[in-house]
């Protein structure tokens, strides 16, 4: 769908997440390995910090902060590239629709309902959560909720056989979050029949991210959705 506006603040969360992922991966470079992951764990956002179940020396940043500076964290190439694609894709549209300083409000209250979802799963857990995935997941529910009917290019592969088809967004995403729901409810279960932590994808984190970003969307009310 083309934009009339540029989309000044899905460009710079686009620049501000990978300068933060360059500086990630600079760190340790040259010195101790383990910089990286000290990094991580300080600046991403643990569930047990957040609940109180732990403490960290010093606990700074705040366990509150430590939300919002998780979305901008990374674990890998992949991780943070596939985000922005998302991000770069679907943002637009809604900025368009929205405005910048709704869109932007959007994306950071959608990133905190999607971290606060994940801790309600698993309050003590000491595995940090990082990535933008929660906002962008916000951005994806609000998107399919505006444009539902808008095409969305997707390559399927079929055993040596790949094929670019054109779908609704309302099936494309629609088919997203089910494959979140089923997921995370598989990995809630293993944990909780298994024991242990969950690592991995923070599956609650996008179910939580994608219902807050619908939800923002009727609060919000956008004119362009009486049309849709």
């Amino acid at each position: 769908v083309p934009s009339a506006t540029v989309p000044y603040v899905t460009i710079g969360l686009i620049g501000l997440n990978v300068l933060v992922f360059l500086y990630q991966a600079s760190i340790g470079i040259g010195g101790d390995p383990r910089a990286a992951e000290a990094f991580v764990f300080e600046f991403g956002a643990t569930p047990c910090r957040l609940t109180g179940a732990c403490r960290v020396p010093g606990d700074f940043p705040s366990p509150i902060a430590t939300i919002f500076t998780s979305m901008f964290l990374h674990g890998g190439l992949l991780h943070v590239g596939g985000n922005m694609l998302y991000l770069w894709i679907f943002g637009d549209n809604v900025e368009d629709t929205l405005g910048h300083g709704r869109f932007a409000a959007l994306y950071l209250v959608a990133g905190l309902a999607a971290a606060l979802t994940q801790v309600a799963t698993n309050p003590r857990s000491s595995v940090p959560m990082i990535g933008a995935s929660g906002a962008v997941s916000g951005v994806l529910g609000a998107y399919m909720l505006l444009f539902p009917f808008a095409g969305v290019h997707m390559l399927v592969i079929f055993g040596f056989f790949a094929r670019v088809v054109r779908w609704p967004a309302l099936i494309v995403l629609g088919f997203w979050i089910v494959i979140q729901f089923l997921s995370g409810i598989l990995t809630f279960s293993s944990t909780a029949w298994g024991g242990g932590e969950a690592g991995g994808t923070a599956w609650f984190a996008h179910i939580g991210g994608f219902l807050a970003g619908m939800a923002l969307l009727f609060l919000m009310r956008p004119r362009r959705v009486a049309r849709l």
